[in-house]
């Protein structure tokens, strides 16, 4: 249960940061969207940087589906974990976008009217989710005392250089959808975010055996 509750806790605050920091961002950048996004991709990255520090020793921080099956996937977890990891981070993830918007004194329960849809943006998420799971990896083998500045470096440069802005998460994706903030992604076009990120497991799965062997 522990470990449940760090990654509910976890994804819940990621949340947090990435809608709430989207809100302030947008509210103090005066219709400047470079800056509201630079200001989003800055907390995102600090955050991430706090909650796998934390909560890594607790539950190996995943707060996000797609890094939980890709451990599943090499065997590091049991179908049982995985699936009780994946609840709570959804769960987690869609409170943290309700505290987000209780903290600005916006209604609640939301849905996002923000489009991201196309081939350029789902290609997009196929390889910020294989770049994401690349990075774990390799950090795991190399370094893994860096993992946490190697995820919120990764992540915050790819806010800018993905045409999607790096989704890579499941539950991001589907928590960011009950949000019409700046963050927000519509909830017809959260499917196909997904099951892009998915495909980048899967090749994320057939390829980093084979640079980062488990010992």
């Amino acid at each position: 249960m522990h470990r449940l509750l760090a990654e509910g806790l976890g994804t819940a605050f990621l949340l947090i940061g990435v809608v709430g920091s989207g809100i302030m961002g947008a509210a103090l950048a005066d219709g400047n969207v470079a800056i509201a996004l630079l200001a989003n991709a800055i907390a995102t990255g600090c955050i991430l940087y706090v909650i796998i520090t934390t909560l890594g020793p607790i539950s190996g921080a995943h707060f996000n589906p797609a890094v939980t099956l890709a451990f599943l996937l090499r065997g590091e977890i049991s179908t049982g974990d995985a699936i009780a990891y994946v609840v709570v981070q959804i769960i987690g993830g869609i409170l943290g976008v309700w505290a987000a918007h209780i903290m600005f004194d916006l209604s609640i329960l939301q849905a996002s009217t923000t489009d991201r849809t196309g081939v350029a943006q789902w290609f997009s998420e196929i390889l910020a989710t294989f770049g994401l799971l690349f990075i774990i990896f390799g950090g795991l083998k190399s370094r893994p005392d860096a993992v946490p500045t190697l995820v919120a470096l990764y992540i915050t440069g790819a806010y800018w250089f993905t045409s999607s802005t790096s989704f890579a998460n499941p539950a991001v994706t589907i928590a960011r959808g009950f949000s019409d903030t700046f963050a927000g992604i519509n909830p017809a076009h959260i499917p196909m975010f997904i099951a892009m990120q998915i495909v980048g497991v899967a090749i994320a799965a057939l390829v980093l055996p084979r640079l980062f062997p488990k010992d």
